[in-house]
């Protein structure tokens, strides 16, 4: 006589539905006591592997600089220089009484600035300008990407030691958008090490076509400027000096400009790359109002004040372009946006102008790779 196996278990419904609901309670509860554990090691799991992703692009950076000052023939402590360097950090002044804040904020980063060229050159005394802004380029790439890591690393530390599990998912959430700046970081490296232009020196290459065969002339750090006739006008065109990776002092030159030459523009034009939102195309131009330039705002601030003093119409052309197009080799789609701008300038020169008067151009942005 054969046995079958249904004997050992019940096969009443009423069973069934009893061992159904024990099983139900059973993960019911231990979510309920374990399950946030559980959610807290799946995180923690996910921003792991982030951090070490994080970690490749730091330790690549600091590579990448000590081949570099190796095959400029540096010969002394590479790394020891370099964290020294990567390190560095600069304390905002404080801004409870506003006033004079500016100042505060430009005196500080002039001496950063000052403080880690003298460094870079006394690294590599013999080289030319090309090669120390190469340098200081890819200091700034592995100093954000040291940032970077050690935030993300603290957080990380903090949410693990803690189980804090709202900290964790506040990290996770960031993470992708990070990611994406710190790749764009890393894919700027090659251009950079190559003295390449980048999507962001769009503004100077415009800038740079129409100084062509015209007279340069320092006029600020890092800056120069030419005077150009064009659709009889006098164009005062103004860049960041190239081909080295600079972004020069536009505030100061249009000041200089304004003061020590006496001039009186009819408009200050400037032109500079711009973050597009998702579904834009890249290379697209856009016209406004205001000061089209980035950074910590002591150069937009002497614009604005110098436009609104003079009653000067401050007019902006900005070229869309994403975070990772901003910082590696510049694209088709984003030189060929060159006509657009000059179209554009035309434009306003012919609508917004008259004929005799003095323009102001500015073409804002990194110079490395573009000439003048």
């Amino acid at each position: 006589m054969g046995i079958s196996i249904f004997q050992f278990f019940p096969t009443d419904n009423s069973s069934i539905q009893q061992i159904l609901s024990l099983i139900f309670y059973a993960i019911f509860f231990f979510y309920l006591f374990f399950g946030q554990q559980l959610q807290v090691q799946r995180i923690l799991l996910s921003i792991s592997g982030a951090l070490n992703k994080i970690k490749d692009a730091q330790d690549r950076s600091r590579r990448e600089i000590i081949d570099f000052l190796q095959k400029n023939d540096y010969k002394g402590d590479a790394i020891s220089h370099i964290n020294t360097l990567i390190e560095y950090f600069t304390i905002s002044p404080v801004d409870l009484d506003p006033t004079g804040l500016v100042k505060k904020i430009e005196h500080i980063l002039s001496v950063r600035d000052e403080r880690i060229r003298s460094e870079v050159r006394s690294m590599l005394p013999e080289k030319d300008a090309l090669t120390i802004s190469i340098l200081e380029n890819l200091l700034e790439i592995a100093a954000a990407l040291n940032v970077y890591y050690k935030v993300v690393r603290h957080y990380y530390l903090i949410g693990k030691k803690t189980s804090n599990l709202y900290l964790l998912m506040q990290l996770q959430m960031v993470l992708p958008d990070l990611l994406r700046e710190v790749e764009a970081l890393v894919s700027a490296i090659e251009p950079i090490k190559n003295a390449q232009p980048i999507g962001d020196g769009i503004g100077p290459m415009v800038a740079g076509r129409l100084l062509l065969n015209s007279e340069k002339k320092q006029i600020a750090r890092d800056t120069i400027f030419g005077e150009v006739n064009y659709k009889n006008r006098v164009l005062y065109v103004i860049k960041a000096e190239g081909p080295a990776g600079n972004v020069g002092q536009p505030g100061n030159a249009i000041e200089y400009l304004i003061s020590n030459y006496g001039l009186k523009p009819a408009a200050i034009i400037m032109i500079d790359a711009a973050l597009k939102l998702e579904g834009e195309a890249t290379g697209e131009v856009a016209e406004g109002a205001g000061a089209a330039i980035g950074g910590i705002g002591v150069d937009k601030y002497k614009i604005e004040e110098i436009a609104s003093k003079n009653n000067i119409p401050l007019y902006a052309i900005i070229i869309k372009e994403s975070i990772v197009e901003a910082i590696t080799c510049m694209t088709k789609e984003i030189v060929e946006a060159i006509p657009k701008v000059l179209n554009r300038i035309d434009y306003l020169l012919e609508n917004r102008t008259k004929e005799g008067d003095s323009v102001i151009v500015v073409g804002v942005g990194n110079s490395i790779g573009v000439g003048q």
